[in-house]
C-alpha cells in the first residue's frame, strides 16, 4: 500500500489532479448527479484542506481577536494500491493526520 501526503495550491487544482491521475472518478448517484468516487485501486482519501498552524483567538462571545495562521497550500492524504507519480508529496515533520 502506498501512501501519499499531498499539497496542492488550492481545492480545484487538487480535485483536477485526483481526476487526472484516475485517484477520483465521477459518476453518477441515484439523483443523476455527478459525485466523486473512489477510482480503481484507492483505499482512502482524506481531504485536510487548509490546515491551522496558529490557532486563532475568540472573545466570550466568539468574535475573532486573531486570526488563524494556515500552513501553506491545501491538503490531501492518499492510500493507494497503486504507484502513482505525484510531482507534489511532502514529508511533514509533524504530520496533522496519519494511517494506522
Amino acid at each position: 500500500m502506498k501512501i501519499s501526503k499531498l499539497k496542492y495550491p488550492n481545492k480545484e487544482t487538487a480535485i483536477a489532479d485526483l481526476l487526472a491521475k484516475g485517484v477520483y472518478k465521477e459518476v453518477k448517484d441515484l439523483n443523476d448527479d455527478i459525485v466523486l468516487a473512489y477510482g480503481q485501486g484507492t483505499h482512502s482519501i482524506v481531504e485536510l484542506g487548509l490546515i491551522v498552524d496558529v490557532e486563532g483567538t475568540y472573545d466570550d462571545e466568539g468574535e475573532e481577536l486573531t486570526a488563524p495562521v494556515f500552513v501553506d497550500g491545501y491538503h490531501f492524504d492518499v492510500m493507494s494500491e497503486n504507484e502513482i507519480d505525484f510531482e507534489n508529496t511532502i514529508e511533514p515533520e509533524n504530520p496533522r493526520h496519519t494511517f494506522l
